[in-house]
């Protein structure tokens, strides 16, 4: 955690209460020294839970005892330890998620199997998982519904702010509520990051409509977000629904017509949720002065606009002239033409802050880069591109690329 809060800081969202939700935070000094490092989240008994986890081949420990405990279908309570991955630990990582959700499953008075755990930090080090199964019950003894704060700073690593959000949604004529808390700041890139989010809802939704929600929410947020283009061994986004709302029961999956009516509102709304959470973590990329918008059109396909619209956001030199407020449209080409899905230079048009400076393979005929200079000092720039081929579309969005990630980030463990 870093001294300087990023300048695309939001505040915090008032986050009341959500029935059968209680959070708790303490410093168990595993890796930092004077501040939170471990988060309890307890949930009330029968919560159904689902899941979706880094696409990286080497994950940590914690994923592999998360996708195991997520077959169950149910949840009880969420340790998350900060400062330390668990990540490339062998039988050591894995006998520390073990022992805690032990200890944890204790003091809950539930199988283990309901209790998951997620670690961030430093990979390749033994976590010093004593320490944390020493402070379970002081969490616990702690547990308060009111601690949503406590418990998003807890999670933090090199982010400078806490991240929230929270919606009211409703199924039939009652209203539910769906709050969530989130970490993030490098080592971001779609397939999740180094990210870890915890979103939690009163309503009563089985496990497998709460998956698909998930599921198709992270595709469109989290999946759409890039700082750095590297992708963590740790991603996790649980979604957790305590349901303790009253409202029509949700139809079993045989009637998916009738389900999904009923969950239209849920779904945009947890959808809002995801989306606001994974702005927050790009407007606290490392270093990062500016948030970035990429809008891509006319492209051969969805998929293949998404692929151009991620080259040009991971792109070194488009982050950077971004930086230095170079609007430097031909990096943008650039990042276009190695994404190597389908593009025709003399079809292709570029434009930044509602400004188009090229189209049909040149610039515009008397272009003036004073607007699109003006718009480039703001903290939010958008980049659009139409690819000219197509229907196919994408947004997705990043941050700049300053200084300040080098520094963040060669100095980490020290």
């Amino acid at each position: 955690m870093t001294g300087a809060v990023s300048p695309l800081a939001v505040p915090l969202a008032a986050l009341p209460p959500l029935a059968g939700v209680r959070l708790s935070a303490t410093a168990a000094g595993i890796r930092y020294q004077g501040r939170t490092d471990v988060v309890m989240m307890e949930v009330a008994a029968g919560s159904t839970v689902a899941g979706v986890f880094t696409s990286n081949k080497c994950p940590g420990a914690p994923i592999d005892w998360c996708r195991a405990a997520l077959k169950g279908g149910k949840a009880r309570m969420v340790v998350v330890n900060a400062g330390n991955a668990n990540v490339f630990t062998g039988k050591a990582g894995r006998d520390a998620c073990s022992a805690t959700a032990a200890a944890a499953a204790k003091l809950a008075g539930c199988p283990a199997k309901q209790v998951f755990v997620a670690s961030t930090g430093v990979i390749g080090e033994v976590l010093p998982h004593e320490k944390l199964v020493a402070v379970l019950p002081t969490l616990q003894e702690t547990l308060a519904e009111d601690n949503w704060e406590a418990a998003a700073r807890g999670i933090m690593t090199t982010d400078t702010f806490p991240k929230a959000a929270t919606r009211v949604a409703q199924i039939g004529d009652a209203q539910v509520r769906i709050t969530g808390i989130a970490k993030g700041s490098g080592m971001i890139a779609p397939d999740m990051a180094t990210m870890l989010c915890f979103v939690f809802t009163d309503a009563k939704i089985p496990a497998d409509a709460l998956q698909t929600m998930l599921r198709k929410g992270v595709d469109s947020s989290f999946n759409c977000t890039t700082v750095d283009s590297d992708t963590s061994t740790s991603d996790t986004v649980l979604l957790i629904a305590t349901g303790q709302a009253k409202h029509p029961r949700i139809p079993p999956a045989d009637g998916n017509a009738a389900r999904n009516r009923m969950l239209t509102g849920f779904a945009k709304a947890l959808n809002e949720v995801l989306l606001d959470l994974a702005l927050q973590v790009t407007g606290d990329g490392e270093g990062a002065q500016k948030r970035v918008r990429i809008d891509v059109t006319g492209a051969a396909n969805a998929k293949s606009a998404k692929r151009i619209a991620m080259a040009v956001a991971n792109s070194p030199l488009v982050k950077t002239a971004i930086a230095g407020e170079d609007a430097n449209w031909g990096r943008i080409v650039m990042a276009v033409g190695k994404s190597g899905e389908p593009a025709d230079r003399d079809k292709l048009s570029i434009g930044v802050g509602g400004v188009w400076m090229a189209r049909e393979g040149a610039v515009i005929p008397g272009y003036d880069e004073t607007p699109v200079v003006a718009h480039m000092k703001g903290k939010e720039v958008e980049i659009a591109i139409d690819i000219g081929l197509g229907r196919g579309s994408a947004i997705v969005w990043t941050c700049d690329l300053t200084h300040g990630y080098i520094d963040i980030n060669g100095s980490y463990r020290s």
